[in-house]
């Protein structure tokens, strides 16, 4: 199993990224209800929150914040086929 990681991202609006994994995963996550803490605090105004880079394969802010990949991966919704 290779190492998960972020190859693209977009923002969308609000607090909504578009984020494409190298496992071929893509979709929207929404990290408004995710920013507990001191390190995310800046990320609550959306001017700040649109300034992510992709760095180290995931997410990061110019504070240091960011979240792990695998975790990223973990909230982009995933659609079911019946």
């Amino acid at each position: 199993m290779k190492f998960l990681h972020i190859e693209d991202a977009k923002y969308l609006d609000g607090y909504s990224v578009w984020v494409k994994f190298n496992d071929g995963t893509e979709g929207q996550v929404n990290l408004e209800s995710e920013l507990e803490g001191p390190v995310f605090v800046p990320l609550r105004n959306p001017d700040y929150f649109k300034k992510f880079t992709l760095e180290g394969h995931t997410l990061t802010w110019p504070n240091g914040a960011d979240f792990a990949p695998e975790y990223l991966h973990s909230l982009v919704p995933h659609i079911q086929s019946a």
